[in-house]
């Protein structure tokens, strides 16, 4: 994906990494994360303490799960679980 970088002399394209797969990189730090979200750091930190960014913890470290942050961007589809599974509800809500 190509994003515009405005500069005092001008605009500049600037090129971002894809996302990579959890097969690739099962978990990205915080910033990293936000970087796909177009936030900054403390952004991005901001985000995580709110619960906006899901995270694993690690003792002081923070880790955002690479599958749960392509499914946030729609780019992976939410698995769908079926009854009596883990993560149903029997209310069907």
């Amino acid at each position: 994906m190509t994003r515009t970088h405005r500069t005092t002399r001008g605009t500049r394209p600037t090129m971002r990494k894809p996302l990579p797969t959890p097969e690739m990189k099962p978990t990205l730090s915080v910033p990293e994360a936000g970087t796909y979200l177009g936030l900054s750091k403390s952004s991005s930190y901001d985000a995580a303490k709110r619960g906006e960014i899901p995270t694993i913890p690690f003792g002081r470290l923070l880790r955002v799960p690479t599958a749960t942050l392509r499914q946030m961007l729609g780019i992976d589809p939410v698995p769908v679980t079926e009854p009596g599974t883990l993560g149903h509800d029997p209310r069907g809500e």
